[in-house]
């Protein structure tokens, strides 16, 4: 009998430990864009309200990408993620650079840049209204340049940025941001590459929902 004793007990652990390994096999693995959206969330930069949106449109939903690059470690390890992207589909091949529209895209433009060994990070300002190259900033014809942003809805500082880099002759061989929350991925001409896409209900000033009406809207900035 006493031999017998530690023989159940061994049984009891052998077969508490089998269902604790069925327990964790049939736990769901989040995937990458859960995990980002986890990030976002721990770190307060999904926001829920009523924003304004940098094209004029109203949102519940708003990612303040800041409030995540605040901390280096994650905009090192964003950048990480969006230069293993860029190398996966061969297009840092020969970049001059990154090139970022500010103030959003300086950040994650600079980290990306040092993730890829870029020689130069650049952005583009606005000056009345229109994004610009100032500083002594240059592109010159024939380079390739990677496009870097912080949060996409319809595209339009990026196809700015793009329209800087074409005019002066170069190419832009991908455009590379942390999020995409439109509905329609834009065509911009080069591959946009993203690591959490998260289509948000957006709607006109003039068509908002009761909800919405009755929340004073806030401009939280990009």
């Amino acid at each position: 009998m006493e031999v017998s004793r530690p023989a159940k007990k061994h049984a009891q652990k052998t077969t508490s430990g089998h269902a604790l390994a069925q327990h964790r096999r049939i736990q769901p693995m989040k995937t990458e864009q859960e995990k980002w959206l986890d990030l976002f969330r721990r770190s307060g930069a999904l926001l829920e309200g009523h924003f304004v949106l940098r094209s004029g449109l109203h949102s519940r939903q708003f990612f303040q990408c800041a409030l995540l690059l605040q901390y280096p470690r994650y905009a090192v390890e964003i950048a990480r993620s969006l230069a293993a992207l860029i190398r996966e589909r061969q297009l840092h091949s020969a970049i001059a650079g990154v090139i970022s529209p500010a103030l959003g895209g300086l950040i994650i433009g600079q980290e990306l840049a040092r993730q890829l060994d870029a020689p130069r990070h650049i952005f583009a300002e606005k000056d009345n209204g229109v994004l610009v190259l100032r500083r002594g900033f240059c592109v010159s014809p024939g380079e390739n340049w990677i496009v870097a942003e912080d949060v996409i809805t319809q595209g339009g500082r990026v196809r700015e940025t793009i329209d800087i880099v074409r005019s002066r002759g170069a190419r832009v061989a991908a455009v590379a941001a942390i999020v995409f929350r439109g509905h329609v991925r834009p065509d911009l001409g080069c591959p946009l590459l993203t690591l959490v896409e998260m289509p948000v209900e957006v709607f006109p000033a003039d068509a908002l929902p009761p909800d919405l009406r009755d929340t004073p809207a806030m401009k939280p900035g990009s």
